[in-house]
């Protein structure tokens, strides 16, 4: 009952809904957390293994659960990534202008450097 053609981020949280409404859901939220916490290290354990396959399909479940998460804390997965790209771009461009403005010839800089311009940034708002 899900469409092929949707996006995966929609298709996603399609396809959870269908199966809560079949029962196959957790009950609490401490549970979906503590499946985050699964997949990711899961996907640590990937990682080391450098299994390119094996390290896209533990992504994938990082992503699906967190995309469960996002029902459960009924917010729409969609908008909170429209939204936390936002304040990406809004925060790296605070830290590029000011890395510029502060060392206006460095082309390139450490990111010890940007981390500190990222926190500066980040508590201003």
């Amino acid at each position: 009952g899900v469409p092929k053609s949707l996006p995966a981020l929609v298709k996603s949280s399609r396809i959870q809904d269908k199966a809560a409404s079949a029962g196959f859901d957790w009950d609490r939220q401490e549970q979906v957390f503590d499946k985050v916490q699964e997949e990711i290290l899961e996907l640590k354990e990937a990682i080391a293994s450098n299994n390119q396959t094996h390290i896209k399909d533990e992504l994938g479940d990082v992503l699906f659960v967190c995309t469960n998460l996002a029902r459960h804390l009924k917010i729409d997965p969609e908008q909170a990534l429209i939204q936390a790209n936002k304040k990406f771009e809004h925060r790296f461009r605070q830290v590029e202008a000011n890395a510029k403005s502060e060392k206006p010839k460095v082309h390139k800089f450490d990111l010890d450097y940007l981390e500190n311009l990222w926190q500066q940034v980040k508590s201003e708002e």
